[in-house]
């Protein structure tokens, strides 16, 4: 049989499978506009969803620890790449949970049954114990250094706050953190206070000793046109600041 012809009957033979792999259950996720919010779907750009959840490692049946996701961007992407057998668990702190976010988020759980949403005060997170693969802290980290009487924000203690998360997560379990990048500075409650931002040292620091291990970092959404001195908030930067990417694992 002539080679030419091998070639041929192996190509009529091979499925469009096994031409073009099929995305992952991530980036399918990701792909799928049509069940996603439009506002979420435009935040994209600046925080690669797909990439990020990648690197962290988030797989099909996990148990997922979404904090302050309350607006469901990553529940939308995570709930479906989890699938049926994994769940998604959101903690938004009592103090940003409001009816214009809590409403949309109950229609959307009633369509995912692998979703819920839990809450608590801010300043004391009531999560269960020794539950979670995966937790996400995207961009709120330093609020624990925050204060704020108006929005009945207390100070707090990291390192309490730290030690609830630990022991919510399972023996091996990821906790992934996104934050604003600020210039090493003495003064991270200053810090917070003014900008919004926190030096990655002191994430770092603060995950070291609540007993998580550095398993990886990631320089995937640093941006080095960002000098670090304009609030997060401020149009020029806002949805493009410099930002830190930690795994963290908790030791088995």
């Amino acid at each position: 049989m002539r080679l030419a012809t091998v070639f041929a009957i192996s190509l009529a033979f091979a499925s469009p499978a096994a031409a073009k792999p099929a995305p992952s259950p991530i980036a399918a996720a990701v792909a799928d506009r049509a069940n996603r919010t439009p506002d979420n779907v435009k935040l994209d750009e600046g925080r690669k969803p797909a990439q990020l959840l990648q690197f962290f490692g988030l797989r099909p049946g996990m148990q997922v620890l979404d904090m302050f996701g309350a607006n469901k961007y990553w529940s939308e992407i995570m709930a479906p790449a989890v699938g049926p057998k994994g769940h998604v668990t959101v903690w938004q702190a009592a103090q940003f949970l409001t009816d214009k976010n809590r409403g949309p988020f109950e229609e959307f759980a009633a369509k995912h049954p692998n979703v819920n949403l839990i809450s608590s005060p801010f300043e004391a997170p009531d999560l269960p114990k020794g539950k979670f693969d995966f937790a996400l802290i995207n961009l709120d980290y330093h609020d624990v250094y925050w204060e704020n009487p108006q929005r009945k924000i207390v100070r707090m203690d990291p390192d309490a706050w730290l030690k609830t998360l630990y022991a919510a997560m399972k023996p091996g379990g990821i906790v992934g953190v996104v934050d604003h990048v600020a210039a090493p500075n003495s003064d991270t409650r200053a810090t917070v206070e003014k900008l919004h931002r926190i030096d990655p040292n002191v994430i770092a620091a603060d995950f070291k000793r609540a007993g998580f291990v550095l398993v990886g970092t990631s320089d995937m959404l640093r941006n080095p046109a960002d000098d670090h001195s304009l609030l997060v908030f401020d149009p020029k930067i806002r949805g493009k600041t410099d930002r830190a990417v930690f795994k963290f694992k908790k030791p088995r």
